[in-house]
């Protein structure tokens, strides 16, 4: 395993195989050192697709889904699913009774969908949908449920998402083609065919698909999972007519046979999707993995197998990824070696071999039967013989061989897209080890006995950070989407709270316009003489009556007092810019509150201090002083102290002139060469420092 993906160790003890044989086993094994470089380009490529600028361009295109929470398990009620599958329409009323209780009941029903449906107008699509709905709730308890019943749609088909509940249809596929649907909001075309029905009850809350709903699912049994993986068809394909799970009958429940490609989704940090407009917390992310490759990055790996594969698919060049993968592929994979082998008269030598010609022929259903089948070749002869194959032991060995040979290359590099997303998640939450549940549904999952086992072993070679642990999912889009419904309710339940608590809280536009006409008010009251002293905004004349024009040159000392700390700095103003210097200075308290001449004192500490460090002692500076303190400014060299703030209660000092305080202290300490020739507020300096950069700055803000 360290050596080379497993492929090359699942083979049958004793058994020798001829060149061409071995040369088929080669070409489908991947050395780890190939899978370790294709988790590199999938983790840029999953970059890119997050990025707003690449995104367009990007491989794995990283849909944003909206859905940015798991379930609980508070989650309560009846909520509707319908799904729109391949060739059905599967409708789901799922109970959850909250309580941590999370065992819902369930109630299926499947129709069939007309093929000519399929390509016609879409409006007829839509209206289909409706009438099966309309058809279910008649049939059950719920129709004469009062009161809203909400709705998830899954929907597997590419779509821009642009909320939980608006979505607009890329493209088609899986033989679809209805008109006027692409582009379209694929919600809104629902709840519009709804209202038809005249279902005023049921309201479109979500829109999946079935991966997330995996994800959700697991997220049920009692640990939170942040990854799902589907790799193929979901286990176990559905019937037409009634399925009920949950008391009091119980059988298995259905699930659609989807996209039977490969697919897989995780929480992402919600900042890094720049496609969203979510910031906060996290978001599922839509990978859409299966177009990685469309750029070449999996040229090398691609054998004639599986161009052939891709030169017969209805889009040859692209989806490679999942054309390696997905279990639609893997049977047309297999076909394709046995055709050359064939010819190579390695195989078969004495049949006819026609069959094989035919595409589809081969079932992903039939590999994993004869790869599972590890005792002898009796159902590789069987599946062999129902082709007309006449086969004898020995090309029954080679044939098991071969379908292992390709299941397990497919495991391997669903690990390795795996343990992308495992480390990209490790090194975006800036963590040094992941633990992590991964909810995984599919036929390869479930159906073939050792595919858990390839894709733990390559994990912890390729990401040996991260410890996953992988849970398998049952019916992701009926359980899932039904908890995707589910925990949109509770949050829009919650959200209705907060807004109900916040709503005094906001301020409309005629509001603020509101506050400010009072503000303006205020400030002509400020400005006038007779009505200054009752005013609310002050409007406090500075003194400064003109901003920098950028010629101001000379060396100046600043000081700054607006705390517990004091500042000195020396500013040197020159052609080639400005230079300062400073040093911080604690205030004790016992001085913040004693008296002002201990404060005073203390500040020309500080500054004498300072100017001996920096071995200006002999110099005579002009001094501008930052005081943070209400005052009535008379000069700009005179403030009066009108109340101090900030834990300042120093005796002495309000009603005087800080200035004159200051120069009085100097005086005591024997300091001449202090020439204070400005006191300002922090709200001046802040306008005066950016109008030296920009002449145009003539107001000042400060917040906070």
């Amino acid at each position: 395993l360290p050596q080379a993906s497993p492929a090359l160790h699942l083979c049958t003890p004793g058994l020798m195989y001829r060149p061409q044989i071995q040369q088929v086993l080669r070409a489908l094994t991947i050395p780890l050192e190939r899978l370790q470089i294709m988790k590199v380009h999938m983790m840029q490529a999953m970059r890119r697709g997050l990025n707003r600028h690449t995104h367009a361009q990007a491989s794995v295109q990283m849909l944003p889904t909206y859905i940015c929470s798991t379930p609980d398990g508070t989650e309560k009620g009846d909520f509707l699913v319908v799904e729109l599958c391949q060739n059905q329409v599967r409708t789901v009323m799922v109970t959850l009774f909250g309580d941590g209780n999370l065992s819902p009941q369930m109630i299926y029903k499947v129709f069939d969908l007309p093929e000519d449906i399929m390509h016609g107008e879409g409006e007829a699509l839509f209206d289909f949908i409706a009438q099966c709905l309309s058809q279910f709730l008649g049939e059950t308890s719920s129709s004469s449920s009062e009161g809203r019943l909400p709705l998830g749609f899954v929907f597997p088909f590419s779509c821009k998402q642009k909320k939980l509940d608006k979505a607009e249809l890329i493209s088609w596929s899986k033989g679809f083609s209805c008109s006027d649907v692409e582009g379209q909001d694929v919600v809104q075309l629902l709840q519009l065919a709804i209202n038809k029905q005249e279902l005023s009850q049921v309201v479109v809350v979500a829109l999946m698909n079935d991966t997330v709903g995996t994800m959700m699912t697991c997220s049920m049994e009692g640990r939170p999972c942040e990854i799902a993986l589907v790799a193929g068809e979901p286990w176990a394909s559905p019937l037409p007519g009634w399925w009920v799970l949950g008391a009091p009958h119980r059988c298995s429940p259905p699930s659609l046979p989807a996209d039977r490609g490969s697919n897989c989704c995780f929480m992402a940090e919600a900042h890094l999707v720049e496609t969203a407009e979510e910031t906060s917390g996290r978001m599922c992310v839509n990978t859409e993995w299966g177009c990685f490759g469309d750029d070449g990055m999996l040229s090398d790996i691609m054998t004639p197998y599986d161009e052939s594969v891709d030169n017969e698919s209805s889009n040859p060049g692209l989806k490679r990824f999942e054309k390696l993968v997905g279990s639609l592929y893997l049977g047309e994979i297999v076909r394709h070696v046995l055709i050359r082998l064939a010819a190579q008269k390695v195989l078969f030598a004495k049949s006819n071999v026609a069959v094989l010609k035919e595409k589809g022929v081969l079932k992903t259903q039939q590999i994993l039967e004869i790869i599972n089948n590890e005792e002898g070749t009796t159902v590789v002869t069987r599946v062999l013989q129902a082709l007309g194959l006449a086969a004898n032991e020995r090309d029954c060995s080679r044939v098991q061989q071969i379908c292992r040979a390709v299941v397990s290359r497919a495991a391997t590099l669903y690990a390795a897209g795996l343990a992308a997303v495992l480390s990209y998640m490790c090194q975006s939450r800036d963590m040094d080890q992941l633990l992590v549940n991964v909810g995984v549904d599919g036929e390869l999952f479930h159906g073939h006995t050792r595919f858990k086992e390839i894709l733990q072993s390559v994990i912890k070679l390729l990401a040996p950070e991260c410890t996953a642990t992988l849970l398998p999912s049952t019916d992701g889009s009926g359980r899932g989407a039904a908890m995707v419904t589910a925990v949109a309710v509770r949050l829009e339940a919650q959200r209705r709270e907060v807004d109900e608590v916040l709503g005094p809280l906001r301020l409309s536009h005629a509001d603020l316009e509101h506050v400010q006409s009072l503000m303006r008010k205020e400030m002509d009251l400020g400005l006038n003489k007779e009505t200054n002293p009752t005013a609310s905004v002050r409007m406090l004349p500075t003194y400064v009556c003109a901003t920098p024009d950028g010629t101001e040159r000379g060396e100046f000392l600043a000081l700054d007092l607006g705390g517990t700390n004091f500042r000195v700095l020396v500013v040197r103003v020159s052609e080639d810019g400005i230079r300062m210097a400073s040093e911080i200075y604690v205030i004790p308290t016992a001085i913040m509150q004693g008296t002002g001449e201990q404060l005073f004192d203390h500040i020309m500490d500080c500054i004498v201090d300072f100017q001996m460090k920096q071995k200006l002692t002999n110099h005579v500076l002009s001094l501008g002083f930052t005081f943070s303190f209400p005052c009535k400014q008379v000069g700009l060299d005179k403030a009066l102290l009108l109340t101090w703030t900030k834990g300042f209660s120093a005796s002495g000092c309000v009603g005087e002139d800080v200035v004159q305080l200051l120069r009085e202290a100097a005086q005591r300490k024997n300091h001449t060469r202090l020439k204070v020739v400005a006191l300002v507020n922090d709200t001046v300096g802040t306008m005066m420092s950016c109008g030296y950069d920009d002449p145009k700055c003539e107001i000042g803000l400060i917040v906070g």
